[in-house]
Parts: C-alpha cells; structure tokens; sequence
C-alpha cells in the first residue's frame, strides 16, 4: 500500500443528544468518496478518538469499512501513550477491517527518540497492520525527529509518516526518504500546497471534510507540478483552512459539518466545547459560500 492525495481525517458526527450519528456518519462517508477523496482516517484526533468508547470505536470503523468497500484505504487511529494499549488497538482496528493503522506519538508520556524507535517496531512487528507514523508535538509533547523517522523507514511495515510540523526544513529532512515503500504525508493544511510541490505524496487533511472535492484538486494541481494553479486555489481555500484553526480541532470543523447537515451543531463531547457564538458568522459564511467551490472543483476533477 502507498498512500497519496487527499486523505481526509474524519470528525465523528454526534447527536442532539451525545450519541453517534451513523446516519451523519454514512452520509459523509458517501460525500468524501464523492469527492474524490482517496482515503479515510477514522478516529483520530480529529475524529475525538480519545471520546469515543470501545463500542463506539468499533462501530465506526466497521461503518466505514463497509461504507467504503474497498474504493479506498480506510486508516484506523490506533495510538496510545502505552505500547501495549496501541498494539492491541492495532489488533482491535485490524478485526474491524481496516488497511492501516495511523499511530500517534505515545501522547503525555514524551519517551526519548530512542523509545519512539522500539515502541513504533514493536506495533510494526506486532503485524496486526501496516503502520503510519504521526507526528504532532503540540497535541502529544513529543517531537519525532527526521533521524528516528529514518530509523524506522526501512521497517516492511511502516509504510509512511504525516508530518504535521509546519517548518519547511522540517519535510525538507523528511522527503529523501520517501520512496514506494514510504510515504511523506503532510499533517498541516496550511502548508500542505508548498510541501506537495516539494515532493511530499500527499495530505491528510481536517478542512477537507467540509470541502473534499477542494482539497482533491489541491492535492491534484501540486502533485502535478502545477505551482500557479496550486497557489491560486489555495488562495480561494484559505479562509477555510484558518477557520478551521480558530478554535482547537475539531471544534471549527464540526461547527461546519453541522451546517452542512453531518451531526447536529452542539455535537461535540466534553472538554471541548461547541463553537463560540463569536465565529458564528463566519461559520455561516464559510458553510454559505461551499456548496459552489465544490461543484466548481468537482467539474475540474472530472475534466
């Protein structure tokens, strides 16, 4: 498996009343393949991972890998801050159906680079799945760097990282080491133009659940080569793209969903927060004006 494109990390749809949205959750299942989305992370941090119940964990993935049937990877968030915990995860995510298994960096815990080597073997040798390392030092505490990632590179069994550090010497270190065993994904949408041009094989993307088909051809115009027309439509994305960074993901991101009928508005579990009554506006204004950037993306996609 080589994973590339547009990658959407799902938020998971709740209810008025808390519980899972399966219908929300089928329907933007349907609406990422749509458009053109070329995989899915179920539970992640975007998709409140660390809410969700066994059950609900379980149910979700299951959904999804039978919504997909197949048409794209389906990646599981499986990290944990103990190595034990995320390869039975692993386990948990692999009997559900998944094609991979996107692990964070033990978060809280901040072992040394030395530890993040024997603990990503460990979840690779396990077998359960192939396994995408996740580096994101604001949410874990722990940054992975180049040097540990090139450490683990070569195992059969990791197959790739999304880099969610935004510094362009930081994927600058990353890209030698992509080859077709080993993807470079960026974790950043607001710099994810800039590093696709650079040669990185793809995103993973919180916006792109409002806008799949934009983000498609933002993936498509950068993987192409095509700076001008990559730097054009990232313009027209990034009030988008800094929305949803206003409030902590996926609190933005869900205040859109909502909006556009995926989960109910106040569909969020503690501690966070619905969306502040100040972003409002600009919500309503955001969600507005979607509807047309897709369609105009989607005839692009299909020309």
């Amino acid at each position: 498996m080589h994973l590339s494109g547009s990658i959407t990390a799902l938020a998971t749809p709740f209810t008025a009343a808390g519980d899972l949205d399966i219908d929300a959750w089928l329907r933007l299942v349907d609406a990422q393949l749509a458009g053109g989305t070329q995989a899915l992370v179920v539970a992640g941090s975007t998709g409140e991972a660390a809410a969700l119940a066994p059950a609900e964990y379980q149910a979700l993935l299951g959904a999804a890998v039978e919504r997909v049937a197949g048409r794209v990877p389906v990646v599981a968030g499986t990290g944990q801050s103990g190595t034990a915990h995320t390869i039975e995860r692993t386990r948990v995510a692999a009997a559900c159906g998944a094609d991979a298994a996107l692990v964070v960096t033990p978060p809280y815990v901040r072992p040394t680079q030395a530890g993040l080597v024997a603990h990503y073997r460990a979840v690779a040798d396990d077998g359960a799945l192939p396994v995408v390392l996740y580096n994101v030092p604001p949410r874990t505490g722990c940054d992975m760097q180049p040097a540990t990632v090139a450490a683990l590179a070569g195992h059969e069994a990791i197959i790739g990282i999304k880099e969610a550090v935004a510094d362009e010497a930081r994927m600058q270190a990353l890209l030698p080491l992509a080859g077709p065993g080993f993807a470079i994904l960026g974790g950043d949408d607001a710099t994810a133009a800039r590093a696709m041009l650079a040669g990185a094989d793809g995103l993973v993307s919180v916006a792109s659940n409002a806008a799949p088909a934009a983000f498609r051809r933002l993936c498509d115009l950068a993987r192409g080569g095509d700076a001008a027309g990559c730097t054009a439509h990232a313009a027209a994305i990034a009030a988008l793209v800094e929305f949803c960074g206003v409030e902590s993901n996926p609190i933005p991101v869900k205040a859109l969903l909502a909006r556009l009928g995926f989960g109910h508005v106040d569909g969020i579990r503690l501690p966070l927060l619905p969306l502040s009554a100040a972003h409002a506006a600009t919500a309503d204004r955001i969600a507005g004006d979607i509807a047309a950037l897709e369609q105009t993306c989607r005839d692009a996609v299909a020309a």
